[in-house]
């Protein structure tokens, strides 16, 4: 079997591209014998339609110009109804949060299990305890995660700010699709809650990548000497979040 590759479609004329030109649309469509999700994407600096599927979510992504018809994406998508199948036949099942599955926090397995006197969820040693009824495990499981999320990011990016002598803004989590974090021109950090289940090494990257870039708005030689610095072996982490990064996406509900 061949390699199956993302199809693109080039468009002939190419009038001005306006700037800021960024809009996102979903519908649902039958391909391939299924319902699936199109999520159609209009971006500035797009000069073809691409398709993928979007790891996290199974959905049929295309990415058109910003003069691009909405019609010739869903022409695209049923033209590559094969494709599509193909892609989204390989693709894994969601994990849930249930009573007695695994959950990684911090790159480690915690087994979720219920207790009535607990109150609401707590994360232990190797556990992820919980009560209440169980059609609310995945919520209760999803909330402790992201609380341990915000009590370490915080630390850390407290941490490493006051190791490059730089000052953060606000502190937000987030169930962001392209990307683990981000940071604005006013200081204030944003951070996806999952990067908890990645291993400590790994959230460290992400966390020293963004405190970087309050002292350098760009990806220059100073901004990576300095995430060096914060966070020694970022190699390592980077390669993780390619090979493992779109699994972390497959757990649970979403914060949403």
């Amino acid at each position: 079997m061949g390699v199956l590759r993302t199809p693109q479609f080039t468009f002939r004329s190419k009038p001005p591209l306006r700037r800021n030109a960024r809009a996102v649309s979903e519908l649902n469509l039958k391909i391939a014998g299924r319902d699936v999700a199109l999520r159609i994407r209009r971006h500035a600096r797009a000069r073809r339609m691409i398709l993928r599927i979007d790891p996290k979510d199974g959905a049929v992504v295309v990415t058109l110009p910003p003069y691009g018809a909405a019609d010739d994406a869903v022409r695209m998508a049923r033209d590559r109804a094969d494709w599509i199948g193909a892609r989204l036949d390989r693709r894994p099942a969601p994990i849930m949060f249930v009573e007695g599955g695994n959950v990684p926090v911090l790159g480690r397995d915690h087994v979720v299990r219920r207790d009535p006197r607990v109150l609401g969820a707590r994360i232990e040693a190797g556990t992820i305890v919980i009560a209440g009824r169980p059609e609310h495990t995945a919520r209760r499981v999803r909330d402790a995660l992201i609380r341990r999320a915000r009590d370490e990011i915080v630390r850390r990016v407290g941490e490493k700010t006051a190791q490059a002598g730089l000052k953060a803004g606000r502190i937000a989590l987030k169930d962001t699709r392209s990307r683990w974090g981000s940071c604005a021109a006013n200081g204030n950090l944003n951070f996806s809650w999952r990067l908890v289940m990645a291993p400590e090494f790994v959230l460290d990257y992400v966390i020293a990548h963004e405190v970087a870039h309050l002292g350098y708005h760009n990806h220059g030689p100073a901004f990576w000497r300095l995430v060096e610095v914060l966070c020694p072996g970022l190699d390592a982490a980077r390669a993780w979040l390619r090979a493992h990064g779109a699994t972390l996406h497959l757990y649970g509900p979403s914060s949403s």
